[in-house]
């Protein structure tokens, strides 16, 4: 259970993010599920790319349940697209600046449409596909930079979004980068999230699911992980602050 959750509110994840573009510190955001905690224990640099960013949203009720089991509960799950959207629209009051990188081709550029629609004052710096040859990478870095963005949302899946902000946040000069997964194509309107029902239950995976049944062997990883603290809390006992 090497993975660090923050217990966070979505106000006090947007406060601290604007806080940062504000000062022109760089601030990193994460959104762990069960899934990503499963990842990281194989993989070192997206474990550090998790533990080492500045925010980290308890973004998946796998991780919830999991902080409860070993003794350490969270105030409850943020997620990813929710802070998504309310530092979007602290940053259209502010009038700031906002890139998207990822999803398929046109995606980026529709979802940053209707979020400059939908929170005026927001300014679209720019947009880019997740579908670039390897060897473009370092121009898409080099145009993020001189586009001045105050915020950047990856959609590149996990742990690439992460490993990419680690590696590159300091030279594309953005305050917050943010690895939001498929929360780009629910803004572009390509996909749905759940209904407010699914969600305050805890059951987003499983509206999910049923909307996308191929991911049911993804699914069927996070009772592994719920395991997997089950049997911390039995060697360790309840975390003791």
């Amino acid at each position: 259970m090497a993975l660090a959750i923050d217990g966070i509110t979505v106000d006090q994840a947007v406060e601290t993010a604007m806080t940062c573009i504000e000062a022109g510190e760089l601030c990193r955001v994460v959104t762990p599920n069960g899934e990503f905690a499963l990842a990281a224990d194989k993989n070192p640099a997206f474990l550090n790319a998790i533990n080492s960013a500045r925010i980290i949203l308890p973004d998946g009720i796998s991780v919830v349940l999991a902080a409860k089991i070993i003794g350490r509960p969270l105030g409850g799950k943020v997620a990813g697209i929710h802070f998504a959207g309310e530092l979007c629209a602290a940053m259209g009051r502010k009038g700031k600046r906002l890139y998207i990188l990822g999803a398929k081709p046109g995606v980026a550029e529709k979802a940053a449409e209707n979020l400059a629609a939908k929170h005026p004052g927001l300014v679209i710096a720019g947009t880019q596909d997740g579908y670039y040859k390897p060897e473009d990478e370092p121009a898409i870095v080099q145009a993020i930079a001189e586009a001045r963005a105050d915020a950047l949302f990856i959609a590149m899946g996990a742990p690439r979004s992460e490993l990419f902000a680690v590696q590159y946040g300091e030279r594309m000069g953005v305050s917050v980068m943010a690895g939001i997964g498929g929360s780009v194509d629910i803004f572009a309107g390509v996909s749905k999230r759940a209904p407010a029902i699914f969600i305050k239950l805890g059951l987003e995976w499983f509206y999910r699911l049923c909307k996308e049944p191929w991911r049911f062997k993804r699914m069927m990883r996070l009772p592994l992980y719920l395991l997997k603290a089950v049997s911390w809390r039995l060697r360790h006992g309840k975390v003791k602050d």
